[in-house]
Parts: structure tokens; C-alpha cells; sequence
């Protein structure tokens, strides 16, 4: 371990001491009460108006499952609280935006791919390398952090990229095995579940904190982005949207969906390893064996509906893609992405997506390791829970 890896530590042990001394005297700080949230995202963003958003209940039910469930130290307190001031204040400063300018409500969408599949089977691969081409248009990480950011010129966006990297350091500092499971900077492409996040919806939430009675609520829910860099080929991602494929098609009937496959039992230990290193970070109780069978569970539930959707669904709409070719044959697979697509793969398109590939090779940022053992899932029982999938889509699963 470094030296400032150990500094970083005792200060953060230090702080967490002191955040349960001050619990057993009845204090909590920081508040997460949502009137304290407000005006602080207020005084910020130098606006009140919050418009018609619809996050009254979400953030209520986020906020009550915060206080009564996920058990976060002083630094988790900390953590939340301005992650959820921020996501605040970029919904009022996007409020102001859509007054002062009400085209960008009349923008739209055509024709959207999203890249879906359960967590850990490439669909983060695939986007980045997609994106690479100067045909498509993914979103970025610094325009899902800060949304109401203008950024069309690079003096505007050289200053909300530096804000953005200082907060993905700060991340990295506190869980800094987080990098080798799921590489995240300001220029790589970000997936739809930090978009949802703006609205206090998603997946996110759960998967960083212990949140069982929001994520409960926002899977039973009805669920039903490009003011300043328009694109006309729109390429998305998140596993999150096994949960709500119904919804997607809804609102954008004419998607066409790749989804990704792998072996679900190397999913299931892989997703447990991830949560619990985020969750880690911010609690005092991140026991690895619950987080990974209440994730074996969810995502079990998630695919079983995404399915039945899917099977009304058009086919002609859906591309199916193993996660074995992403990793061996990158370029082959975007080539076949793309006839699935219609489109032309370009000169430039191919040398950007080369480019991406050498620049970043696998385990680039260090090797991800995990056993199904380490987390307590039973081989057997996983095989029979994911049966249907596993025939269908024909997926070899570890011996």
C-alpha cells in the first residue's frame, strides 16, 4: 500500500471513529433531510425552481431507505449527501435551461441502440468501442455528471472534464479496486443507470448502498439527453434496463436492442464482487454472501421479465452477442453489430476503434478475481435458476 493510500485510510478511519463516537451522543451528521438537501442544492446551483421533475416520491423513498437500511458511516453520510445535493442541483440548474430555452424539450431521439445485458457480460466493452466512431453519439461521463454543463467548445469543456476527474480521484481513493472491475473516466462513455440517477431512479443506488426498500420499490414501478452535442446516431447502454425493457420500448418503440450474453454463474460472482466493493467504501456492514444472493435473486427476476418482454417483442429489433466474441474478436463483433444496424463502418470509424483498442488493453487497470465460493453461491442452485436462459441462448457455464 502507498503512502498516501495510508493517509488516506487513517483519515478516513479516523473520521468514521469520530462519526460513531457523535452517534452515541444522538448526533447524525451530516443531515440527509431532504428540506437541508434542497437548500443546499439551492444555494449552489443560484436557482429554486425544481419545475415538474417527478422525484418527490422517489427521493422520499430513496432518502427513508437511506436512514432505516443502509447503516452508512460518517464518510458514507458524507458521500451520499452530496451526491444527492448534486443530482439536485443539476435538476434545477436543467430547469433553468429549459425555461430560458424550451426547444431542447422538442429534440428527439431517432432510431436509438441500447446495448443491454446482465451486468459483467461486455456491454461496457462494446459501448466504449462503438462510441469511438465519430458517426455515433454516446454520452459521456462528464456530461451524466454535470448535464446542464454547456459544452461545445473546448474552453467550455476543459473545466467541467478537470471537475469531473477530481471527483472520480476522490472515488478511486476510497475504493480504489473499483478501477480493475469497471474502468470510469471523464471521456469514456457512461451507461443510462447514472442517467436515471438524475431523477432518483435506477439501479445505481442499490448497487453503491444497501437500499433494499427503494430498489424493492423502483422494480415494481412504472418507468417510463441531447440539448448541446446533438446526435443523429444515439448509441446507450446499462444492464439496468432489464428491469424496465417494456418502458424503453414504449418510449422509444423503433430501439433496436443488442443484448450480450454470458455465463450467468461467472456474472452472478463477478456482480457480487463489484457491489461489494462500492458498498465497502461507505458501511460499516457489506457482508459479500447477502449482497450477492440479493443480487442472484434480482437479476434472475430482471432477465425472466426482460425475457417474456422480449418475446413479444419484434424480433427483428434484438441482436444477440456473447461475451466471448467481444472479448477475442472486438472489431469482428462491431462489424457485425453494424450489419445488424445497417450502417457503413467507415476508414475513420475503424482507425478510432483500432486506436481504442491498443490504448486500452484487457486488465489494463489489473486483474478482477472471483470465485463463486468466496460469496457462498451454490453451483448447482444457480444452474437451475438461470436453466431457461442458459438453454436458451445455449451458453456454455464453467465446469
Amino acid at each position: 500500500m502507498s503512502f498516501s493510500a495510508r493517509c488516506v485510510r487513517g483519515a478516513v478511519t479516523a473520521l468514521n471513529t469520530g462519526g460513531r463516537a457523535l452517534r452515541k451522543l444522538g448526533a447524525e451528521p451530516p443531515s440527509l433531510e431532504l428540506e437541508d438537501l434542497l437548500r443546499a442544492a439551492e444555494r449552489r446551483a443560484g436557482a429554486s425552481d425544481l419545475g415538474v421533475w417527478p422525484i418527490e416520491e422517489p427521493i422520499e423513498r430513496l432518502l427513508d431507505s437511506y436512514r432505516r437500511e443502509a447503516e452508512l458511516t460518517t464518510l458514507g453520510r458524507i458521500t451520499v449527501r452530496e451526491l444527492l445535493v448534486s443530482l439536485l442541483e443539476n435538476l434545477l440548474r436543467l430547469e433553468t435551461e429549459r425555461v430560458a430555452n424550451p426547444d431542447v424539450e422538442r429534440q428527439a431521439i431517432a432510431d436509438p441502440v441500447f446495448i443491454i445485458g446482465l451486468p459483467r457480460t461486455g456491454t461496457t466493452h462494446l459501448h466504449g468501442l462503438m462510441s469511438q466512431d465519430p458517426a455515433n453519439r454516446a454520452p459521456f461521463t462528464w456530461e451524466v455528471m454535470y448535464p446542464a454543463a454547456r459544452g461545445t467548445t473546448r474552453d467550455e469543456i476543459d473545466p467541467v472534464r478537470a471537475r469531473t476527474q477530481s471527483r472520480l480521484d476522490w472515488a478511486n481513493r476510497l475504493a480504489p479496486e473499483f478501477m480493475r472491475i469497471h474502468p470510469i473516466a471523464p471521456d469514456l462513455p457512461q451507461e443510462c443507470i447514472a442517467i436515471h440517477a438524475q431523477a432518483f431512479m435506477g439501479i445505481q443506488f442499490h448497487t453503491t448502498h444497501d437500499v433494499p426498500s427503494f430498489q424493492d420499490w423502483f422494480e415494481r414501478d412504472s418507468q417510463d439527453l441531447q440539448a448541446h452535442r446533438p446526435g443523429s446516431r444515439w448509441v446507450l447502454k446499462a444492464p439496468g434496463h432489464l428491469f424496465s425493457l417494456g418502458a424503453l420500448l414504449r418510449r422509444y418503440p423503433n430501439a433496436r436492442i443488442v443484448q450480450t450474453h454470458r455465463d450467468p454463474l461467472r456474472v452472478m460472482a463477478s456482480m457480487a464482487s463489484h457491489a461489494t466493493v462500492l458498498r465497502r467504501a461507505f458501511s460499516d456492514r457489506a457482508d459479500p454472501v447477502r449482497i450477492a444472493a440479493d443480487w442472484a435473486d434480482r437479476w434472475g427476476r430482471a432477465l425472466d421479465d426482460f425475457l417474456a418482454v422480449r418475446d413479444r417483442a419484434k424480433p427483428e429489433q434484438f441482436l444477440d452477442i456473447g461475451y466471448e466474441s467481444i472479448e477475442r474478436a472486438p472489431l469482428e463483433t462491431v462489424e457485425r453489430v453494424y450489419d445488424f444496424l445497417g450502417w457503413p463502418l467507415t476508414d475513420s470509424g475503424r482507425a478510432a476503434i483500432a486506436q481504442f483498442l491498443a490504448a486500452n488493453p484487457k486488465d489494463k487497470h489489473g486483474v478482477h478475481r472471483y470465485t463463486l465460493e468466496q460469496y457462498d453461491l451454490d453451483r448447482a442452485e444457480l444452474t437451475r435458476r438461470f436453466a431457461r436462459y442458459i438453454d436458451r441462448f445455449e451458453l456454455r457455464t464453467d465446469d
